[in-house]
């Protein structure tokens, strides 16, 4: 299913809102996304987008129903028939092949099919700045593709990653290749044999190429033969005379190009997904020879920052898509949860077996070398069967059974996230791993037992065990009170901090690194490993070195306010 066929059905169900007022990329579109998002809201398409000949469309993505509508329960059965052939005696016989065989039939959608009646090579087009690339945040560098699929080939090795894709010129856009991802490493590649490397940034068409862009795939898997297993059909590819790439047939735009072997250039700011800009970098670029696409060109786009936001969605889908594979791949896991709430990385969990002693620590490093979860900042892990979505009882299940002496450990001079900030410089950054399993050692207070002095503003328990303050490090260390509460987190505004899970997931996990910002009443070096006396203290406030956050300017503001009603008038 394209992107026409996806609107279509979202008309039928009711579950897109087509505005004819004109509207500017120039973030006025984005303004309306967020407070449509904010609410739930449906779907919207904007017919009139200033300097544009082409229609915008955004939050295609945003609600469970909508990505239900857009690839539907097979997927995922598919993938659950899998592993349940895989889990089962093998051979396989033939009745339980034949109790698969609505599932197992998808296998021969698997691949990519050639065609030259291709919509994408219907019309032709030299100047980026005719697409209508959103700027979404007042401080951001510039208007970017924000639902970019961009296809890279080098040697026997394919990739489609989703990398930000930045407007310089009518010719020129940066190429946001992050740490880890293919694209990156094709690259890397061509630039030891000092060779350009062919680029393709499709845009649009089937919705299933924006999943597998995005899934956590193992390197040698194509994300392309991905997509067709989704959309449940091979993938329509055709081939065009100026460019090595096979051009996905149904796409609405094709950006054909290269880049040049070491050429790099200042790239952002950009409002994130983790809710703060990430800062201007160098990074290489796309020299754009010929942008093809369709007559009837769609083109989509999403706002990132503060959680939830639309890919909030996504990643749940590709979570709960994933989740039978954790334990076939990863035998000791039982189930495995990244945060939307964090923007992903910078939280996960884990149920883990723990049939010897440590095994859940073996579980661990299992995780922190998988793919895109090497990347994951804070790990917890516990061998109790509790839900991991429910964050709270997750935390009080392994504050009551982890041993400080023994259950935690912090790991400096990692990798992080390129688009995390709380590191002391790009790409690097420390992990943590918190270990809660077997019978409980402590009872968690729910109370404060006495009242804390003044130099400690405001105090709040998030949940049995934790206690969120604003406060000085130092004299929160020193206070006796708190020896019974085995974790507790300063931030800047306790109160805003405490009002839900969402709010406490986001400010904790984002605003600090393991190795700089946590600390204990004590700790001893045995055998080379810290040894922690209780409590553990993190450390969240805002730092000076970190990227704003993203908020919504004034002027933009007024003008959304001052038209809104004019949105959803009907023509």
């Amino acid at each position: 299913m394209d992107i026409q066929s996806f609107v279509k059905k979202l008309d039928q169900e009711q579950e897109i809102v087509h505005i004819h007022t004109e509207v500017d990329p120039n973030l006025e579109i984005a303004e309306i996304h967020r407070r449509v998002v904010a609410t739930s809201g449906k779907a919207l398409f904007f017919h009139r987008v200033k300097n544009s000949p082409f229609p915008v469309a955004t939050n295609l993505y945003g609600s469970d129903k909508r990505i239900e509508l857009a690839f539907g329960c097979e997927p995922e059965k598919f993938i659950r028939s899998l592993v349940e052939l895989a889990q089962g005696p093998l051979p396989p016989s033939i009745r339980t092949l034949w109790q698969k065989k609505n599932s197992l039939k998808r296998l021969f959608s698997l691949g990519l099919k050639k065609t030259s009646a291709a919509p994408v090579t219907e019309c032709e087009l030299f100047d980026l700045e005719r697409v209508p690339l959103l700027k979404t945040w007042i401080d951001d560098g510039g208007h970017f593709v924000t639902l970019p699929l961009v296809y890279t080939e080098y040697k026997n090795s394919h990739n489609l990653g989703m990398y930000r894709i930045q407007r310089f010129d009518k010719s020129t856009t940066g190429l946001h290749f992050q740490i880890g991802k293919g694209g990156g490493f094709h690259l890397a590649q061509a630039e030891e044999q000092n060779e350009k490397l062919p680029v393709t940034i499709f845009i649009g068409g089937p919705v299933a190429l924006t999943i597998a862009a995005i899934a956590p795939l193992p390197e040698n898997v194509p994300e392309l033969i991905f997509a067709s297993l989704l959309q449940g059909k091979k993938l329509r590819t055709t081939k065009v005379a100026d460019h090595p790439h096979p051009l996905v047939a149904e796409c609405d735009f094709a950006l054909i190009g290269h880049a040049n072997p070491h050429e790099r250039r200042l790239e952002g700011p950009f409002g994130d997904h983790f809710g703060y800009y990430s800062q201007a970098h160098e990074f290489p670029v796309f020299h754009c020879k010929k942008i093809y696409h369709r007559k009837d060109a769609i083109y989509p786009a999403t706002v990132v920052g503060k959680p939830i936001q639309e890919d909030l969605y996504i990643g749940n889908f590709l979570q709960s898509l994933f989740s039978p594979l954790f334990p076939l791949v990863m035998p000791q896991v039982k189930a495995l949860h990244t945060y939307a709430e964090t923007g992903f990385h910078p939280l996960a969990a884990a149920v883990v077996k723990e049939r010897y002693e440590k095994e859940a620590l073996a579980a661990a490093f299992r995780i922190l070398g998988e793919g895109q979860l090497s990347l994951t900042k804070f790990l917890i892990v516990t061998d109790q069967n509790v839900d991991l979505k429910d964050f709270k009882t997750l935390l009080e299940t392994v504050l009551a059974r982890f041993s400080p002496e023994s259950g935690f450990y912090i790991f400096s001079k990692t990798a992080n996230d390129t688009l995390d900030y709380t590191g002391p410089k790009l790409n690097h950054g420390s992990k943590a791993v918190l270990v809660g399993t077997g019978k409980e050692r402590r009872s968690l207070p729910k109370t404060l037992s006495q009242p804390l002095p003044r130099q400690v503003k405001n105090t709040c328990i998030y949940c049995a065990g934790c206690l969120v303050v604003d406060g000085n490090i130092d004299d929160i260390q020193s206070l006796a009170q708190l020896s019974d509460w085995p974790l507790i987190i300063v931030v800047d505004d306790a109160k805003k901090t405490t009002e839900s899970s969402l709010e406490f997931l986001w400010t904790v996990f984002t605003r600090f690194s393991p190795a700089e910002d946590i600390y204990a009443k004590d700790h001893q070096v045995k055998n080379h490993h810290i040894s922690y006396t209780l409590p553990l203290i993190i450390d969240a406030r805002m730092k000076s070195h970190y990227p704003p956050e993203c908020l919504t300017d004034s002027d933009t503001a007024a003008l959304v306010d001052k038209k809104w009603n004019s949105y959803f008038l009907t023509p």
